[in-house]
Formats: C-alpha cells, sequence, structure tokens
C-alpha cells in the first residue's frame, strides 16, 4: 500500500539558479548539494533538483502542477515578495483558498496555497463541479 509521496525530483538547467530560487525566494531548507544536483526540504517533503541537458525551456500546455502548502498569515508577504522579484504567474487563482500560481526558472508550474483537502471539499460541497460525487 502506498503511504504517501517519498520526494519529487525536478529537472533543472542550472543548479545554482534552482537552488537559489528554491532556497532564497520560495524558503525550501537545503540538505545537500553537489555539481548535479540538490536535496531540499519543503514542509515535510523531500524535493530533489538534478541537472538535466534535456530540461524543459517552457511552461507545459497542461495543469499538472505542484501546490505548496503556505499559511494564511505568510501568503500576503510571499505573494507580495514573489510579484516584486518579478517571478512569473501562469494562473490567477479561481478556486477555494488564496493561492499564486508561479514558474520557476525552469519552467515548472508551482502554487503556493492555503487550505488543504478538508477546506476544498466543504467548498465544493457548497458549490460542487460538474457531476461531482463525494466518497467517504
Amino acid at each position: 500500500m502506498i503511504t504517501g509521496i517519498n520526494h519529487i525530483t525536478l529537472s533543472v538547467a542550472d543548479i545554482e539558479k534552482s537552488f537559489n530560487f528554491y532556497t532564497q525566494v520560495l524558503g525550501c531548507q537545503a540538505i545537500a548539494k553537489w555539481q548535479q544536483g540538490a536535496y531540499l526540504i519543503a514542509g515535510n517533503l523531500w524535493l530533489c533538483l538534478s541537472w538535466d541537458s534535456h530540461t524543459r525551456t517552457s511552461p507545459a500546455t497542461e495543469y499538472t502542477h505542484i501546490a505548496f502548502t503556505i499559511s494564511e498569515h505568510d501568503f500576503p508577504e510571499y505573494s507580495d515578495r514573489l510579484l516584486k522579484l518579478g517571478i512569473k504567474q501562469w494562473k490567477q487563482n479561481t478556486s477555494e483558498g488564496d493561492s499564486i500560481y508561479i514558474l520557476d526558472p525552469d519552467h515548472h508550474k508551482l502554487e503556493l496555497h492555503v487550505g488543504n483537502l478538508s477546506t476544498r471539499i466543504a467548498a465544493a460541497k457548497q458549490s460542487p463541479y460538474e457531476n461531482m460525487e463525494f466518497f467517504v
């Protein structure tokens, strides 16, 4: 049985640039760094940055993204700082909870989100998506 996400690995074109983005801009904790990679912690998530010569050069056209949790208290400061730094946004928030949708230096789609599954389900029960079913 799967018990959770073990880690997420992101392909990056420039270890230093991505390392600085994830540690200095987003605030991930650095654990280890080497010539072709780095290990970071984002909350309880193990995040690996891995140099790859085939790293994307533009955002994927699909909706797939990684959402990081941020507290409601910290959200305004974080989102203002990201905007002041000129971090590109890829979407405007239209769902429950405050969110800012940004691109990292390698065009990976990220979200900083206030809320959790419980708050999302509560909002969806108030205004269900088309043909939505609830389980449990």
